[in-house]
């Protein structure tokens, strides 16, 4: 699956911090709302996505599987969510595959604070990723691009 010893792991943690002109109760929706967070999470460009669910409680799950648009290699990932104050906060822990090969394990906390004319988003990632190197970067690169879609959600709407 990658040129990459599948042994070795990094073990590292970012933060990203964004600013949205939207309400706390608008941003908070966007990860509560299955059909909302579907749009700027999971669909999109060059993949194709076989299985998408959110079951957004505490202890509830999220499932995605996907491919990138022409390939037959499928990207899992499973999320469980271990504590959500609406409006405020959401933590939870996730594990990915591509491939049927684990690719990472992380715990991560997305905090939203409130001002007035709109909401701070702090996404914070702790996590091991196996095998290539530069994971750990590509997953911020990822996350950073993520929360670019979720701007555009949030502009849409």
């Amino acid at each position: 699956m990658t040129p990459y010893d599948h042994d070795t792991v990094t073990h590292g943690s970012f933060r990203i911090e964004r600013r949205y002109p939207a309400s706390a109760a608008r941003v908070f929706a966007a990860f509560a709302d299955p059909a909302i967070k579907r749009r700027w999470f999971a669909d999109g460009a060059g993949f194709e996505v076989d299985v998408y669910t959110v079951d957004f409680r505490v202890l509830g799950r999220e499932q995605g599987r996907f491919r990138r648009a022409g390939t037959d290699i499928v990207i899992e990932n499973e999320t469980v969510y271990f504590d959500i104050v609406p409006q405020r906060r959401i933590a939870f822990a996730y594990g990915m595959t591509a491939g049927g090969v684990s690719l990472s394990a992380s715990v991560a906390t997305v905090e939203l604070t409130g001002d007035g004319s709109g909401t701070l988003l702090a996404y914070t990632e702790q996590g091991a990723y196996f095998g290539d190197p530069a994971a750990l970067k590509g997953r911020e690169r990822g996350c950073r691009a993520l929360y670019e879609r979720l701007a555009a959600e949030l502009a849409a709407e």
